[in-house]
This record gives C-alpha cells, sequence and structure tokens, in this order.
C-alpha cells in the first residue's frame, strides 16, 4: 500500500498488513522552526557553529521530536485512518541514528499486534512504524497504539 490507502477497519488488519508512507524531505526551515515553535532553543539545534565544532554529528541535526512528529505526520497523509481512527493511545520510540538536514524520510508500517475491547464497535491496533532516510538506513523506530473503529455495518 502506498499513499492514498482507503480506510483500513479494525478489522482489515491482519499478519501481512503493511503499508509505505511518500516521503519527506527535512530542511533547515523545519529544524529551526520546530526547535524555536517548541522551545528546543539549545545549541545543538540552533548554533551552526557548535554543531559544525563541538557535536560528533558536524552537521544540522533534527530533533528527535520532529523526527517523530514527521513520521506521524506521514502516517495519517496516507489516509488509511481517516474516519476509523478513535484515538493515538500511545507510542513507545527508539532513535536508531540521527537525521541530518536534508535527509529524505519515509515510514514502514507493519502490524504489531491487535486486540479487541470491550465494546463491540472499536478495537486496538499497534503497529511498527519503521522511519527510514533515502539510504535506507532505520532513524526511529517506533510502537503505535490507536483505537480504530470496527467496519460498520
Amino acid at each position: 500500500m502506498t499513499s492514498q490507502t482507503p480506510v483500513q477497519w479494525w478489522d482489515d488488519y491482519d499478519a501481512d498488513w503493511r503499508l509505505t508512507t511518500a516521503r519527506r524531505t527535512v530542511t533547515e526551515f523545519d529544524i529551526l522552526s520546530f526547535a524555536t515553535l517548541v522551545g528546543m532553543n539549545e545549541a545543538l539545534f540552533m548554533d551552526a557553529e557548535y554543531i559544525a565544532n563541538d557535536t560528533p554529528f558536524g552537521r544540522r541535526i533534527a530533533p528527535g521530536a520532529l523526527v517523530f512528529s514527521y513520521a506521524e505526520g506521514l502516517v495519517i497523509q496516507t489516509g488509511h485512518l481517516h474516519t476509523a481512527a478513535i484515538a493515538f493511545l500511545g507510542a513507545e520510540l527508539t532513535m536508531q541514528g540521527p537525521v541530518y538536514l536534508g535527509d529524505t524520510l519515509q515510514v514502514e508500517v507493519t502490524l504489531d499486534s491487535k486486540r479487541a475491547t470491550s465494546k463491540p464497535d472499536r478495537g486496538l491496533v499497534t503497529t511498527r512504524n519503521t522511519v527510514r532516510t533515502q539510504s535506507g538506513q532505520p532513524v526511529l523506530e517506533y510502537l503505535a497504539t490507536r483505537m480504530l473503529r470496527r467496519r460498520p455495518d
């Protein structure tokens, strides 16, 4: 499945379910705007000289929170959750590497688990979302748990 996937109801998820999102390139404007907006005004994101000379990265990186936000945006943009999603319940995430200015991100989504709830019209789905750069390098992996509607009659 790719971008603009049909709505996926709780019932549609099986062991073989998978989805790949569109891509997004991280710009300097993105990094600086995000860091400023949320108050991450630290040298690691804002000071080019510090980044170049005093970090192991040597060039501007994106905050992990920005990478997660872009990943969720790419997942939502597929359309597969539209009208089916009731709530985002949580995430467990691990950064696996830096995201540099100019990297292009894409998310691979697979089913991790699903279970029914006590209410017959909904269930819980946990997906494993792997964010990769243009080279295929994984940079973030997270388990996202959502409450979804079951397929309407």
